[in-house]
């Protein structure tokens, strides 16, 4: 049986790329899109909407009721397997706050409401949620030096989003949070006050999900696959590094992050189940 994706965040870049990964291998992959006429030229996608193993389902992740609905329709041949969720904002330039993105808690709201319309009358879907290194003090910390400045002025607000979604993440996966070095994320981001998002309606029970993967990538570029390389794998170079612990790392392409998002769900999910891994060169 083929594997049943549902994926939110996934029109371009990393979401785009491991989806077409996993439609290649033979995957069933939904996708929740503010316009799927974005998909009207790409004839990859197109041929498998074709084929019945791509569905395009009008929505918004920033509305509860649109991302029912995509659980709805990505369930209908069966439970869903796999959760792709790669929401992120296009940044605009601001010259007193670096990149922002307009909601601010696009991606911390977007998961909440992904989180708390999870199907519980199936099994527990495998999540997989895409973040960034440097979001957090002691994560920041170990930032090459020169790359300190611009995570701390350019990314700063994009970066506070996903802080929020990794508490999030944090508190239904049951995992440790260094409130003491990296504090919380504040009231704006998390959308109540204090601790009062702990008790948004459908939000899982703390502890509860057990299939998490977050990624931290390095600072992202556009380049090309280098795990799929044919002179860096005659050379015995894996492309990338993965780890539980920070890497310092500089850069990873957004095609190797699909990369190992691909492998990770088809062949390596009993190695990385339930952490949070970095990613780089």
């Amino acid at each position: 049986m083929s594997l049943n994706v549902l994926a939110i965040g996934s029109s371009r870049n990393i979401g785009y790329f491991s989806s077409i990964r996993l439609l290649d291998n033979g995957a069933t992959v939904t996708f929740l899109l503010r316009s799927p006429a974005v998909f009207d030229a790409d004839e990859t996608i197109q041929k498998y909407v074709k084929a019945g193993k791509a569905r395009l389902i009008k929505g918004d992740a920033l509305v509860k009721e649109d991302v029912q609905r995509a659980w709805d329709e990505a369930g209908k041949d069966g439970p869903v397997d796999v959760l792709l969720f790669t929401v992120g904002g296009t940044p605009k330039f601001s010259v007193t706050k670096g990149a922002v993105i307009d909601p601010a808690n696009l991606v911390t709201q977007s998961l909440f409401n992904v989180l708390c319309t999870l199907p519980t009358s199936q099994p527990q879907p495998r999540v997989i949620t895409i973040s960034s290194t440097g979001l957090t003090r002691t994560s920041h910390a170990e930032l090459p030096f020169a790359l300190k400045p611009l995570y701390s002025y350019l990314l700063a607000a994009p970066h506070k989003d996903k802080v929020g979604a990794e508490r999030l993440v944090a508190h239904c996966a049951g995992w440790t949070w260094n409130t003491k070095d990296d504090g919380e994320p504040g009231d704006d981001i998390m959308g109540a006050k204090g601790d009062e998002w702990k008790k948004r309606e459908g939000l899982p029970a703390e502890g509860s999900l057990k299939r998490f993967l977050v990624i931290r990538p390095a600072l992202l570029t556009d380049g090309e696959c280098k795990a799929e390389d044919e002179k860096e794998k005659k050379k015995g170079k894996p492309g990338y590094r993965v780890s539980e612990g920070e890497l310092g790392g500089w850069t990873v392409s957004r095609k190797d992050v699909a990369h190992f998002v691909t492998d990770a769900i088809l062949n390596r999910w009993s190695e990385f189940q339930n952490k949070c891994v970095s990613i780089a060169y």
